[in-house]
């Protein structure tokens, strides 16, 4: 056997520089990089070939086509990774095939048998060297190279929206201690990724109140993100479906719309809960006081736009004169629906209300969930509920880093959650 050696800016390159000079025939024995990628240099990798004498045959030369049929690169990009896709199952059903059935008694195998058996190990040995090419040229730009059982983990936290730079960090880190036993499976990475995501998420725990404790939660954030519906469904999980009833209260600061208080009134009437209105920061305090029987005090605040400085300063008025005995848990709402740098730019805006808390919805209303990871991941703030839905109080769903990370990655199905 002659072992041949070829180059090129990836190792698709030099397998196709080999291919062209020896045929189809030659066996891929070793890739490594000489060179990495830098500025103004592209990469260089080198792969050695082994191939017998006698059946180095000089490869045909490929005719150009048409100009008229000739397509974008990218198209004939997709197909080549269509066709290895088919082939892999073409692989499949011919393994089943030709997979005889138990015998009663041990049986030889024919020769023909051997032989399909061989040409089926072969052409799955091609597909999976295809596979690492495509792959390797594909891969994110990190220090190691990332073995092909990690690319579907890879495109889906990538899909869901998580921001690049925590993705390739988590990913180095995973590459970094992960056993490398357990790195021949996609499913067995799967999991691993998942058992590491979970660790990341940081989440708020929800406590039964002690004997004469009392906890007051203000919400806070944009307009129309549900803050008023999710009052609700606090409100009647707090009264009527923990292992305790507690008596509930509630204080609307946003009398800028005067449907969201006559929502909450009819919430009130309908939960028998006491419900008191402020217009001024002043007033904040009393409305605490006039509901200091209850154990749980909600308040609803109103919606601003997070580059609205007046509306969140009538906030902070609001908590810096309350009553030092109320003990104020600022909750962030913001809805799953949008992309991460714009719940960064909200919490950001948000964030001199010293929020302790955030809370996301709207997650019947979007595919992807990696931007919560990412803000979750980013400021370290716990999670504390999550909102599916408009349904009170079904659609509210008690955070923990599982739901979130089984979202992310298997995404969210209501029919399966709605708890």
């Amino acid at each position: 056997m002659k072992i041949l050696t070829f180059s090129g800016a990836t190792p698709a390159e030099a397998l196709k520089k080999a291919q062209e000079a020896v045929g189809s025939e030659a066996v891929l024995i070793e890739t490594k990089q000489l060179q990495k990628k830098s500025l103004g240099q592209s990469a260089l990798y080198e792969i050695l070939v082994g191939v017998d004498e006698s059946q180095i045959k000089p490869a045909p030369k490929k005719p150009t086509k048409p100009l008229e049929k000739q397509r974008p690169l990218t198209q004939e990009s997709a197909d080549v990774l269509y066709n290895i896709s088919e082939a892999a199952k073409q692989i499949s059903k011919i393994s089943e095939v030709t997979q005889p059935p138990a015998p009663a008694q041990p049986q030889q195998e024919t020769q023909e048998l051997r032989q399909i058996k061989e040409e089926i190990s072969k052409l799955g040995d091609k597909v999976k060297v295809i596979q690492n090419m495509f792959w390797e040229e594909r891969r994110p730009n990190l220090e190691s190279v990332i073995p092909p059982e990690f690319s579907e983990i890879y495109r889906l936290a990538h899909q869901s929206g998580m921001d690049r730079v925590h993705l390739d960090a988590i990913m180095s880190l995973t590459l970094e201690h992960m056993p490398l036993g357990m790195r021949q499976n996609s499913e067995t990475v799967k999991r691993y990724f998942q058992t590491l995501l979970r660790k990341m998420i940081p989440v708020r725990i929800e406590q039964r109140l002690k004997s004469g404790q009392k906890k007051v939660i203000m919400l806070v954030g944009p307009t129309g993100v549900g803050k008023t519906t999710s009052i609700a469904k606090l409100a009647a999980r707090y009264s009527y479906l923990m292992e305790k009833k507690y008596k509930v209260g509630l204080v609307v600061l946003d009398t800028y719309r005067i449907g969201a208080v006559e929502q909450l009134m009819q919430y009130a009437r309908m939960m028998k809960l006491g419900i008191e209105t402020v217009v001024d920061p002043p007033e904040f305090a009393s409305a605490l006081h006039s509901l200091h029987y209850c154990d749980y005090i909600l308040i609803d605040t109103m919606g601003s736009s997070p580059y609205d400085k007046a509306k969140i300063e009538t906030i902070y008025e609001c908590l810096q004169g309350s009553d030092k005995a109320f003990d104020i848990d600022v909750v962030l709402v913001m809805p799953s629906s949008i992309k991460y740098e714009d719940l960064k730019a909200t919490y950001e805006n948000f964030a001199t209300l010293e929020i302790d808390t955030m809370m996301f919805t709207k997650l019947d209303e979007t595919r992807g969930f990696g931007n919560i990871f990412s803000l979750a991941f980013e400021t370290k703030v716990p999670i504390s509920y999550f909102s599916i839905g408009q349904e009170v109080p079904e659609d509210l769903v008690v955070a923990s880093s599982d739901f979130l990370i089984d979202c992310l990655l298997n995404g969210f199905t209501k029919k399966e959650r709605g708890t």
